[in-house]
Order: structure tokens, then sequence, then C-alpha cells
């Protein structure tokens, strides 16, 4: 891996969203510092639901087509940046493998901004507890939360558990139909691309690209808990899912397994060129619902890059059905 990478170009753009004009609430009389105070009239024409997106563009690119990566739920494009224990993300490997990379902050994350009116997004919003975040993200049981004992092999820094907790953000259940919205409006304003998406952002990612199959030929999802609804509009395009270790370890994830399986069967029924890789079955043990963060992260964006540039096995090296269990490493 480089030690640095030269950039060509970076910036940041917004993307999407509406217009809401709030009336009928109280105007009231605020202090912001110690020695500034005003009276707040919070009605007026506002703009929610955007997405924010910073892209970066090396000097040397592998690939025409940028790869924007969507963030899961619960989380903003950060997720991309760093590892909770310091080491380069996905951002910063793609960037120095050749890529042009856009992170989006999608509805209600990070830098997109969110909106207090519950008449505009009714419900209370939902973050995640560490609790949660250990047993869902399968770094081990949850009997052995306290003690923060992993599961054999885990991949994921555990002792970084505290720092990954940092970057949970609240979240509604409300906004799926807005988000995809708004990333279509992403993928608009990108142009052809290849988006890396995961766990929640499968769903907003399939169903925003199965209405601009113009725009996005390849989509790789790791481990996706939503899908496409249409999915004709996958016909003649590239799916790569990705799926680790540990998958037995809750029936949440027995299901979402089935469900990943199943979605694969009908997009090739379809005519999508479908790769679905367990880790696992490669023998590539311990990674987690994060892979993107775990420590074998720089080799899984290698595998990535080789898919997408189609430097791997032509005869389906990746295929469910036709994969090797026996290699250790399923590109070299």
């Amino acid at each position: 891996m480089a030690e640095s990478v030269r950039i060509a170009r970076m910036g940041s753009f917004y993307a999407g969203g509406r217009q809401v004009r709030i009336e009928g609430e109280p105007v009231r009389d605020i202090a912001f510092t110690r020695t500034a105070s005003l009276t707040y009239d919070p009605n007026g024409l506002y703009h929610f639901e955007q997405a924010y997106v910073q892209y970066f563009v090396p000097e040397t690119l592998v690939s025409p087509l940028p790869l924007v990566l969507l963030h899961g739920g619960g989380f903003t494009g950060a997720m991309w940046e760093t590892t909770p224990d310091g080491r380069p993300g996905w951002l910063q490997i793609f960037l120095e493998l050749g890529f042009a990379v856009y992170v989006v902050d999608n509805v209600e994350r990070g830098r997109a901004g969110w909106c207090p009116f519950p008449q505009v997004w009714p419900g209370e919003p939902i973050i995640r507890t560490a609790e949660e975040v250990w047993s869902l993200f399968r770094f081990g049981s949850a009997a052995n939360f306290s003690s923060r004992e992993p599961f054999p092999e885990l991949q994921f820094p555990v002792s970084a558990l505290d720092e990954l907790i940092k970057g949970c953000v609240p979240r509604w259940q409300t906004n799926n139909d807005a988000a995809v919205e708004t990333f279509r409006s992403v993928l608009d304003q990108v142009g052809k691309c290849v988006v890396v998406t995961h766990s929640h952002g499968g769903e907003i990612a399939f169903r925003a690209a199965e209405q601009c199959p113009e725009l996005v030929p390849k989509i790789i999802a790791v481990e996706p808990s939503g899908f496409a609804q249409r999915l004709g509009a996958y016909k003649g395009r590239d799916v790569l899912i990705l799926m680790g270790d540990f998958l037995e370890a809750t029936p949440l994830w027995i299901q979402l397994t089935n469900k990943v399986q199943d979605f694969s069967r009908l997009l090739e029924d379809a005519g999508c060129a479908v790769d679905l890789l367990f880790l696992k079955d490669l023998n590539i043990r311990g990674n987690s619902h994060m892979m993107m963060m775990d420590t074998n992260n720089q080799w899984i964006a290698e595998t990535v890059a080789k898919w997408i540039r189609r430097e791997e096995d032509t005869q389906g090296k990746y295929s469910k059905r036709r994969h090797s269990t026996t290699v250790a490493r399923p590109v070299e």
C-alpha cells in the first residue's frame, strides 16, 4: 500500500431534499452565548432531506468510474474514513488504489443536517447502544459484552469499540423513502459510477439505482439488510454481495442470510450478473458486519477493486455456486 496519494481535486456539494415552510411555532427569546441573545422565530422556509457529499479525485486513475460510498444505518460517511483503531479506512485505501471516491452523508446524517420538527419527520429518532452494536455487528455473544470477549478469530479490533460507538448517530425510521429519493439525486449529480453500500444502505442504494440503470452499472453491497424492489431493472448489471463470518450468531442474521441468498437468485433470474461472496467459505475467517473496519480491510478493498476492474477469474470465481472453499485468498 502506498504511503500517500496525490489528490488532483477535492470538494463537496449538497444534493436533493425539499423545501418546507414551518408555521405556527412559538417565538421565544434565546441566548446562544453568554453575551449574545435574540428573539428566535422558527417559522419560515427551510431545506430538509438533502445529502452532503464530499469527493476526492486522485491524480492517477485506474478506472473511469468513481466509487460512491453510502453508509449503513445509524452511521455517517465518517465510517469509511478511518477505522476506530486508527488505520486507513476504505476512503483512503480506494484512493490509493486509483479510484475517485465520493463519500455520502445521506438524509438526516452528519453534515447533511436534520429536522427538529415532528410534523415534518414523525416519530422519535433511535440510536444504538454499545450492547446492540456488540451483538448486531457480530463482535461477540451478548453474554460476553461486559468482558469484551469476542468470537474466536474476530477481525474487528474490539479494543476500539468505545471509539466506534462515538460514530453512532440518531436516525428516523420514517425516512427511508426520502433517503432513496435523495440518494437518487446524488447519483444524478455524480454521473456514471459504482456504488458501495453497507447494511441498511443496501435498501437505499438498490432502490435508488433501480431508477437509473444507466448511471450505476455495478453495485457492491456489504451485508445488505434491504434490497431492490424492481428486479427487472438489474438486467445486464453487475452486483457483488459480501458476507462475513458468524452469520449463525443471531436469529436476525440467520434470517438476513437467507434473504440475501434469495435476493441473489432472484437477481440472477432477472438477468443480473451476481457474485455472492461468503468470506468464510474462502477460508477468510472472523469478519464482522463492519468488514470495512476489520483488520483485513485492506485485502477486502483490494478484492473489491479487482472485481470492479474484472481482473479476477472470468469464469466466476466469486459465484455463490462455483467459488472455491479451499483457497486462502481468492484473488492474488
